[in-house]
């Protein structure tokens, strides 16, 4: 659905370029969630405008639903962008317009019938659970309340594609929450290909099939989050599930263990202390379902020396459980 190569975009600053984007490439299938992860000025923002070419790229090519954006004309590219929907972080409602008013604007710019738009938006606002606030203007709006009639503007025109740029980070927690389970909600239902652009881990834990960490313009990883587990080496994973440093007693190993899929549902340190007769020891960690994928991370203690608990070691890890020395 999204298929970026090599995009490249520089800014001519004080005297000297900045490379805001170098070189990314960028995969995202049809009815997947994917999170582009990474702190203020990683070039997140930048990449985003560029998927529907509000900044047109120095180098490289953006496909979208099998359509070259970078090789469109204007007039084309105007109506090629009607497929690619976008929600803002600051919500970028008009204050002198209804709910219903923000979500019928973009309509009214196709020359849709008056009585179409009023179908399609009241269609949109019960969609997003805002049926009851039709009539209400943006300061008499909460800021979840906003950011559902943005997402629902984003949708008006029936886009394939909704770009998401740092659409939680204006919201408190619970806010957060609910109006993430709303994407996750409209991906399952709509079948709409998302990617959103995040500085918080817990937005790529809650709704994310795939994820990329960015950093200087560059993704230094990405891949399906339940494949980046897996991964020892795995920022992402280690971000996911941060484990706080554990005192072991004397004479125990410590190991972290990272389960996913199956394994994260399955008895499996019980059916390891039964086969060893070992009394393993949970010093911390969690397992929680991301987007849908069950997964977790645990700090293990195990009685005895590294060599004395290798073959339990060995027999996680035939189980497809990732088993690493602790702390890294």
């Amino acid at each position: 659905m999204i298929r970026i190569e090599g995009l490249r975009k520089t800014y001519h600053s004080r005297g000297r370029d900045v490379v805001a984007v170098d070189g990314v490439d960028l995969t995202v299938p049809q009815g997947e969630i994917f999170g582009v992860l990474g702190q203020s000025g990683a070039g997140k923002s930048t990449l985003l405008r560029c998927v529907n070419l509000l900044e047109r790229p120095d180098a490289g090519t953006v496909v979208v639903d099998g359509v070259d954006l970078t090789a469109l004309r204007e007039k084309q590219l105007r109506a090629a962008r009607r497929r690619v929907g976008m929600v803002h972080q600051h919500f970028a409602l008009l204050a002198s317009r209804t709910a219903a008013g923000n979500v019928a604007f973009p309509l009214e710019v196709t020359g849709m019938s008056r009585a179409d738009r009023a179908r399609r938006v009241a269609e949109l606002l019960d969609l997003v659970g805002l049926g009851d606030r039709a009539s209400a203007y943006p300061a008499q709006l909460s800021g979840g309340q906003k950011q559902r009639v943005g997402i629902a503007r984003a949708l008006a025109a029936g886009p394939q594609v909704l770009l998401s740029d740092e659409a939680t980070s204006a919201l408190d927690p619970e806010t957060t929450r609910s109006i993430l389970d709303l994407l996750l909600d409209l991906n399952r239902r709509l079948g709409l290909t998302i990617l959103l652009i995040t500085h918080e881990m817990d937005v790529v834990k809650r709704v994310c099939h795939s994820a990329a960490v960015m950093r200087d313009g560059r993704f230094v990883e990405s891949g399906q989050v339940a494949e980046l587990l897996r991964r020892p080496d795995s920022e992402l994973a280690r971000g996911l599930f941060p484990l706080p440093p554990a005192e072991p007693r004397p004479g125990e190993t410590v190991v972290d263990v990272t389960l996913s899929g199956d394994t994260a549902d399955e008895p499996i340190l019980a059916g390891l202390a039964r086969r060893f007769d070992l009394d393993v020891r949970i010093l911390n960690g969690a397992v929680e379902t991301l987007a849908a994928t069950r997964a977790g991370r645990l700090r293990l203690a195990l009685p005895g020396s590294a060599a004395e608990t290798a073959p339990a070691l060995a027999h996680l890890r035939e189980r497809g459980v990732l088993v690493t020395e602790a702390g890294r």
